[in-house]
């Protein structure tokens, strides 16, 4: 009998039996090999904090049941294809799949992982993919000099991949100092609010605070522009459009991972943006955004923790034995 974790009322979860039919000839059959807690996203889930306006745009792609709760939640697994077209069989591949034994989905719906990937870093993709995303929003240009402010997840694996952008200044901004160890492993200059540099052609923010960004606007050049990552519910911010937002001729702008970037709309899919993501999982720098591992049976417990704030960290990975 195969297992699902659900978040069966806010801030409980279980673990309990879940049906695989049986798979068509467009369809394969997937083992989970490892499967991530997305600590802002999931634990907003299983807290029962979705705001009814974003039920429907915070639906995941295999979900099943509705928000609040029953429902049963994820994007982030990794698994070997046990069953199907030849050319997946024995495959390791990553799915927007939540956390689950084994599963059907259609063919399409899965990205075989890359031999210079190993599948305990795949579950990064969703994350990863997210950051092409706000770089590709970002378009940032040579010299740039650029400031991330929030070194969760996403906000660091964008510093990571603009930092490749020759000639430019890129410091990862966070308020924890502990988070100088993750910008270090990314080789990414780490400051702290206070001390970020100003001048910012670039700043992507991603915080979902109002002091973040509020810091962002100040750090801006003249027409410099601010890229909003952040994700910050049914919550209303303030935003200081005083001061320097008009005599410096500043911008804030959206980006979100539900469309293909419109930079790139016109000539991208979202499986391109995905194959970009896995192209660059190959550098193991994006290690340091999991902070631990636990075993499928833990999940129940693991979630609570993290909604708690009980245990810190990035992103959390799941094992799945046998």
């Amino acid at each position: 009998m195969e297992r699902a974790f659900w978040v069966r009322s806010a801030g409980h979860g279980e673990i309990e039996p879940a049906h695989v039919h049986q798979h068509a000839s467009d369809e394969v059959l997937v083992r989970t090999l490892f499967s991530g807690v997305s600590r802002g996203t999931e634990t907003l889930v299983f807290r029962g904090e979705v705001p009814p306006s974003q039920y429907t745009a915070m639906r995941a792609p295999f979900q099943e049941g509705d928000f609040p709760g029953p429902v049963k939640y994820g994007y982030l697994n990794v698994g070997v294809v046990e069953d199907g077209p030849a050319h997946l069989a024995g495959r390791t591949v990553f799915c927007l799949y939540p956390h689950q034994t084994r599963y059907v989905v259609p063919v399409t719906a899965v990205t075989v992982v890359p031999d210079t990937v190993p599948a305990e870093r795949a579950i990064l993709a969703g994350t990863v993919e997210t950051a092409v995303n706000a770089v590709w929003d970002a378009a940032p240009l040579v010299g740039d000099r650029i400031a991330v402010i929030g070194a969760g997840m996403v906000g660091a694996s964008v510093a990571k991949i603009i930092a490749g952008f020759p000639a430019t200044r890129v410091q990862l901004v966070d308020s924890d100092p502990a988070k100088a160890e993750v910008a270090a492993a990314l080789g990414v200059e780490f400051t702290s609010p206070e001390d970020a540099e100003g001048g910012c052609d670039l700043v992507v923010h991603a915080t979902a605070s109002e002091a973040g960004l509020a810091r962002a606007l100040e750090l801006l050049a003249e027409d410099g522009e601010v890229i909003e990552l952040s994700w910050y519910g049914d919550r209303r911010v303030s935003v200081p459009l005083g001061e320097w937002f008009h005599s410096r001729r500043l911008t804030i702008r959206a980006s979100q991972v539900g469309a293909v970037a419109q930079a790139r709309r016109g000539s991208r899919g979202y499986a391109d943006r995905l194959a970009v993501a896995m192209d660059l999982l190959a550098d193991p720098g994006f290690d340091i955004l999991i902070s631990g591992e636990f075993p499928f049976g833990d999940l129940p417990a693991v979630l609570s923790s993290l909604a708690s704030g009980e245990l810190p960290g990035l992103c959390h990975r799941i094992r799945y034995d046998g």
